[in-house]
């Protein structure tokens, strides 16, 4: 019944309150142990309750990581359902919905589903979520079984009477979804054949936190500004396991300023936030990059200016930390764009930080932040760190000049030396100084560290071939999913694609990875005018010939990027 036989797409819809992640929280794990590949990812207002939000789930036939625009099964809650949603339907799209709360759009698509008399009759209106799983696990040919051996693990702390009541409500969804006739019965994806035991399923946020944890982050300061707050309760829910000290700051100012006291004294501190709070850190990052003390900070974007969409998602931020803090001062700045990504990105950032005694930013976004997916277990690995700290002796100078322009960085207490830092311009001791000769030296000392960065940058991920194909499209960030699976349903191999997860410095030969001018290069950027395009062409002299850009709020869709590159593929033969 739908397009894809190896792709299903389902959507849930409902008012902030109403329960539309927790049907997704219940069916996510039901299906993974069903053995299918599973992909989900949401999208709601900023509201507590009202309005209207959606989660996607995506059952595939192999490891997906990117949102579709089909829908092949709405399940809606409010009225507000087909205004929203109407364009991404299709004339097979299977909907259920109580008519009396979709509109006026029903059609013989929609099938009348009482979930509020189920949830009514398993014990109260708060059920009615559960009934909507029974249904589409009915529909999906999965057992129910399945299902209310996870209610009865999830809910046993609740008592007895709660875990039957759910599993009441799961049983009548389940009883009506069965009737469904078969010829309206989806073909799902065949289930893998690998052990679904060996992959864990989790979200971006997570796997940022697991890098953390993994680069030995021992101290996080921030201040809760969503998208970014994910990272900062997840290491405080392990704290006490992993020895980090958890500080909720009264604003981003003493976030940042709290990380850099604690790295000064030896710990590996990071602090999340997002744009917004990011524009008040900007004096502590030029003070990073002044005392040469190292601080990882995640910035979770979101769109702005302003408060902007707060809980939608975009890629707007990068100008914004490649320029942040006054003066001049090396940084790095880190994207990734898969759960692999996130977690080894993460170390690196802290190993940079550290070995290089910088600030380093990561970039994420909302999309990444709370999409989920699956990850092998022997995919996730803890990479080697050098020590970033030496014992001092009392002839220590903290900022003694180097040919590579680090100094051996010490910590007060390790040794017998003192380790004296001042954001004045400073001599070799750390004492303040006036002259300008001092002041030219400690200048290139600070630079001096950019040449080793680019040296060492992580390249980009290669998706085709570029060295026969006559298209390069470059991504960063969450877009290397939808670029992925674009560029394997476009099959041309004159077009081919780069993905950047680190966006400064770029590697020496960026210009050469491009074609050196003798390419198509093709940018796409959730943002509206190119950011990462203008670093680019910036830093290689590669003119970008095409900017596919987007800054609603929405992720990019494997449609639009298809129906793109397929505009352009057919253009360049012509």
């Amino acid at each position: 019944m739908q397009e894809h036989q190896d792709d299903f797409s389902m959507v849930f819809e409902g008012a902030a309150g109403q329960g539309v992640q927790t049907i997704t929280s219940l069916l996510l794990p039901v299906l993974r142990k069903s053995g299918h590949h599973v992909f989900s990812c949401m999208e709601y207002m900023s509201r507590i309750r009202g309005g209207s939000n959606s989660t996607e789930i995506r059952l595939t036939g192999k490891p997906r990581r990117t949102y579709v625009s089909r829908i092949d099964l709405l399940l809606s809650l409010t009225p507000r359902a087909y205004e929203r949603l109407h364009e991404r339907l299709h004339e097979h799209t299977l909907i259920f919905a109580e008519e009396e709360k979709f509109g006026t759009h029903w059609d013989s698509r929609c099938i009348e589903t009482p979930l509020g008399r189920f949830a009514n009759e398993a014990g109260g209106a708060v059920y009615s979520n559960v009934s909507a799983v029974g249904v589409v696990l009915a529909v999906l040919g999965i057992p129910l079984e399945r299902c209310t051996d996870y209610l009865r693990a999830q809910f046993a702390g609740k008592g007895e009477e709660v875990v039957e009541r759910n599993i009441r409500a799961a049983q009548l969804g389940y009883e009506f979804g069965i009737q469904l006739p078969a010829d309206r019965r989806p073909k799902l994806p065949e289930p893998a054949h690998e052990n679904q035991r060996d992959s864990l399923m989790m979200d971006g946020t997570s796997a940022l936190g697991i890098g953390a944890i993994a680069a030995g982050c021992n101290f996080i300061c921030s201040y809760p500004m969503s998208p970014g707050t994910g990272v900062l309760t997840f290491l405080a829910a392990r704290a006490k396991g992993f020895g980090i000290i958890v500080d909720q700051a009264e604003d981003e100012i003493a976030a940042i300023n709290a990380g850099l006291g604690a790295s000064y004294a030896g710990a590996k501190s990071m602090v999340t936030t997002s744009g917004g709070g990011f524009d008040l850190m900007q004096e502590g990052m030029s003070l990073a990059g002044m005392i040469e003390t190292p601080i990882v900070v995640h910035i979770g974007q979101r769109p702005g200016p302003a408060t902007g969409l707060p809980t939608r998602t975009e890629q707007g931020d990068l100008d914004l930390a490649l320029h942040a803090g006054h003066g001049e001062f090396a940084r790095a700045i880190f994207a990734p764009g898969t759960l692999i990504e996130a977690i080894e990105t993460m170390q690196r950032a802290f190993d940079t930080a550290q070995r290089y005694q910088i600030p380093v930013v990561v970039l994420s976004d909302q999309y990444l932040l709370d999409a989920v997916s699956t990850i092998r277990v022997d995919e996730i690995k803890r990479l080697p760190a050098k020590p970033g700290i030496v014992e001092t002796g009392k002839e220590y100078k903290r900022y003694a000049f180097t040919e590579s322009g680090l100094t051996p960085r010490g910590v007060p207490g390790f040794g017998a030396g003192i380790v004296r830092v001042d954001s004045d311009e400073h001599d070799e001791e750390g004492l303040i100084t006036e002259s300008f000769e001092m002041r030219r030296r400690m200048m290139e000392k600070r630079l001096a560290r950019l040449q080793t960065l680019r040296n060492e940058a992580l390249r980009p991920t290669v998706i085709g071939n570029p060295d026969t194909a006559e298209i390069i499209t470059v991504c960063w960030g969450s877009n290397r999913g939808v670029l992925e699976e674009a560029l394997e349903r476009l099959d041309d191999n004159r077009v081919a694609g780069l993905h950047f997860a680190q966006l400064w410095p770029l590697v020496r030969d960026t210009a050469g990875l491009l074609g050196n001018g003798r390419k198509k290069i093709i940018v796409i950027e959730n943002n509206a005018q190119g950011q990462f395009a203008n670093l680019l062409h910036r830093e290689s002299g590669i003119d970008v010939s095409r900017r596919i850009l987007k800054a609603t709020g929405e992720p990019f869709s494997v449609e639009e990027i298809v129906e793109k590159l397929t505009e352009i593929a057919h253009g360049q033969s012509t």
